[in-house]
């Protein structure tokens, strides 16, 4: 017979109704805040030249909606269930299978946070050697420096964070600092020919469906851990709406700000440098490296959340803390850069992943997990992986994140009206 009995695990149960304390406000400021970064000021570059600026914007509007919708509706079922993460993966795929896309998440995680501090560190040499002769000696105390203060934040409340500092001072600062390097930037546009830039067109290198499979990049790479932050909503419609507009509009912001800073600039100079030479760039940079910060905390934070579901005698504030210098030292000795491909075919498996939790659990909560394995949504997932890397192969004009995304859900969602099956067919 199943047990009835819910999770031990605080990380698996529902959250308690005293920790409800997201309003709509939250949601949005902390989402904007997530979905601003240089590394998406940067992705975003890469549309131009391959596209003419109209397609290009044109796919940034719709790969943000599509993609900050995705966001938006894992974030009414984590507000829906009160699960985190991890608590969703257990309730779709059975608590022992869960265990498998629980772990891959805690690595991407790992990755990313040290991606994100290479990031920051690049930054600020960037500006030390611009503007105080700084050279590559200072890389191991950039490093530190930053991965310093993300240990210093895992030492708070994620609660208090987000309503103290986000909402009320990160949300302002980072909006600042976009708006004038905008400001910046379009007035050097004004400079030169603002039609030729209107009307240029691309070089057909990328097409329509691959730049929207770009753009929905960032905002589904966040899905592994909406969850983690939307259980804690008040109410769940707000949550969705709240996520929706806050994401979409930093993601559109950025990706487009990326067009126009790449549009009006040398060739032969990087990004940050480009954005350093703008009056104020120095301030706006800073700024955004600051707002970066809570990309790298979001990431640590959801990491340790999973690490305690798989190992519980840790808190999850010590997970936190581990992950945090962890990741510190693994941003000084690895090669960043190199492993970044890595890290995005790693992210390909959880397209598909909460294609199939969506799918199954999307239109209502359901039950706690009773089994070690559903096998049907397990199978439906590796389908999904398939589809992912089968269609950059094969159909690389389509993308890779759509049709996998269409499959998993599509067939997740056919499915879901069986439930028996499940039962017949778990370990």
């Amino acid at each position: 017979m199943a047990s009835t009995h819910p999770p031990t695990n605080s990380v698996l149960a529902p959250v308690a109704a005293s920790e409800r304390v997201f309003t709509g406000f939250s949601h949005a400021s902390l989402w904007f805040s997530l979905g601003v970064g240089l590394l998406v000021i940067q992705i975003g570059a890469y549309l131009v030249p391959a596209m003419g600026t109209q397609d290009a914007l044109l796919a940034i509007f719709l790969g943000s909606l599509l993609g900050s919708g995705l966001v938006a509706w894992v974030a009414k079922l984590g507000c829906d269930t009160g699960l985190s993460s991890a608590g969703l993966m257990h309730q779709v795929y059975g608590s022992g299978f869960a265990k498998l896309p629980i772990v891959l998440n805690v690595i991407q995680l790992v990755g990313w946070t040290s991606f994100e501090l290479v990031i920051m560190r690049e930054g600020t040499l960037a500006m030390g050697e611009q503007h105080m002769g700084w050279s590559g000696n200072y890389l191991v105390m950039a490093t530190v420096f930053w991965g310093s203060i993300l240990t210093l934040l895992m030492a708070s409340s994620m609660l208090g964070l987000v309503r103290s500092f986000v909402s009320r001072f990160g949300l302002p600062l980072v909006v600042m600092s976009l708006a004038w390097l905008t400001w910046q930037f379009l007035g050097v546009l004004q400079t030169q020919d603002v039609s030729a830039f209107w009307n240029r067109p691309g070089n057909n290198s990328m097409g329509f469906l691959s730049a929207i499979d770009l753009v929905i990049a960032m905002p589904v790479s966040w899905l592994p851990l909406v969850a983690d932050y939307a259980r804690h909503g008040k109410n769940s419609r707000t949550a969705m709406s709240a996520t929706w507009l806050g994401y979409a509009l930093a993601n559109i912001w950025c990706y487009s700000l990326g067009v126009l800073v790449v549009s009006v600039s040398s060739p032969d100079i990087n990004l940050v440098s480009t954005l350093l030479l703008a009056q104020g760039g120095l301030l706006a940079l800073g700024l955004i490296l600051i707002d970066e910060l809570d990309n790298a905390y979001g990431d640590v934070y959801s990491a340790s959340l999973n690490s305690h579901s798989l190992f519980s005698r840790w808190s999850i504030k010590q997970w936190g803390l581990l992950i945090a210098v962890g990741c510190t030292l693994l941003a000084i000795v690895l090669p960043m850069h190199s492993l970044e491909p890595f890290l995005l075919m790693l992210s390909s498996v959880f397209i598909p992943l909460y294609g199939v939790i969506l799918g199954r659990a999307g239109r209502a909560p359901a039950a706690n997990a009773s089994r070690s394995i559903y096998l049907l949504p397990a199978l439906i997932w590796l389908i999904g992986i398939a589809v992912f890397h089968l269609s950059g192969q094969f159909t690389p004009q389509w993308g890779s994140a759509l049709p996998s995304l269409a499959v998993s859900l599509s067939l997740a969602w056919l499915t879901r009206a069986n439930p028996a099956k499940d039962d017949a067919a778990h370990a």
